[in-house]
């Protein structure tokens, strides 16, 4: 682990199962009695998406805990695999429980997009014991194939731009029809999450293999069931999130996550799509969430 005097996180590296080299981001207090926090990124996304949660939790003057922001195999600073069958839930799954041994974290809240949130929900079936509530946005147990679709035809095929600039506007041009209130800035944002400048050039911040995980599935078969895996999560808080404008997840699934977890807090965000930003009010909600998640546990220890 390295530090620096400068970053408000610390840089975490953890070997994987086969040697492989992964990330993470490691924010707030390593120390004290917080319960902490992990974030699990989208297909293709990495730990900086979510870099405003992990400073309003991390620095929250109140109560600061650590916050943990994975980078995937194939994905942002962790290698990639020289196998493109290794990116999937499975073997990501593992990648997880590995960093969690490395960084000594037994019980956390845990925040999960898209792709994120189905690795929650394996953790809900294999490792229950680490889930002390989940966050779950813009993801659940069925899975719309329009959305995977639209997923399927950019992963891997972006066009190359020249600058940060350039990069802003093939972004918006590709997902503006989910996100319409986006300024230019949140553009160029997302696009350096996307990117990286490399030796004068911008690459891609995941491994273009991924592309090939998506061509392997047939999605006009029915998808896995995974109400199963959802349903392991009923003994712990859950907060689910939809973009309004969201074709992965769709209303009537939401509606019935909602009925099949009682106690689950919704929200619903105006005008994003696949998925929403963890930004103003929703860094605040999902703050209140890990809170309240935490008072939960005491009381029940106190019992």
């Amino acid at each position: 682990m390295t530090n620096t005097v400068t970053s408000p996180y610390r840089d975490l590296f953890v070997s994987a199962a086969d040697g492989l080299r992964l990330y993470a981001r490691d924010y707030g207090p390593v120390a004290g009695d917080a319960l902490p926090v992990v974030c699990l990124s989208g297909l293709s996304r990495n730990s900086s998406d979510f870099h405003a949660l992990a400073l309003a939790l991390s620095q929250d003057s109140r109560r600061p805990r650590r916050v943990l922001a994975l980078d995937y195999r194939g994905r942002g600073r962790s290698e990639w695999s020289p196998d493109w069958q290794q990116y999937d839930v499975r073997v990501e799954l593992n990648d997880t429980s590995q960093v969690l041994i490395a960084a000594g974290i037994e019980k956390a809240v845990f925040v999960g997009t898209s792709r994120g949130g189905l690795i929650i929900m394996a953790l809900g079936a294999l490792r229950p014991d680490v889930l002390a509530g989940a966050v779950l946005n813009d993801v659940g147990p069925a899975i719309s194939p329009e959305g995977l679709r639209r997923i399927r035809g950019y992963v891997g095929k972006l066009p190359q731009p020249g600058t940060f600039a350039e990069a802003a506007e093939v972004l918006r041009t590709m997902s503006g029809g989910q996100f319409p209130n986006k300024t230019g800035a949140e553009w160029e944002a997302l696009a350096r999450g996307t990117w990286s400048e490399r030796d004068g050039r911008l690459v891609l911040s995941y491994d273009p293999n991924l592309m090939r995980t998506l061509e392997a599935l047939d999605l006009d078969a029915p998808l896995p069931d995974l109400w199963p895996f959802f349903d392991t999560l009923k003994a712990i808080p859950v907060m689910a999130i939809r973009g309004a404008r969201s074709d992965l997840l769709t209303a009537e699934t939401f509606e019935s996550m909602q009925e099949a977890h009682p106690g689950l807090a919704a929200v619903t965000v105006p005008d994003q799509g696949h998925a929403p930003e963890f930004e103003g009010e929703l860094v605040e909600r999902v703050r209140d969430f890990v809170a309240g998640v935490e008072a939960g546990l005491a009381e029940t220890r106190a019992a």
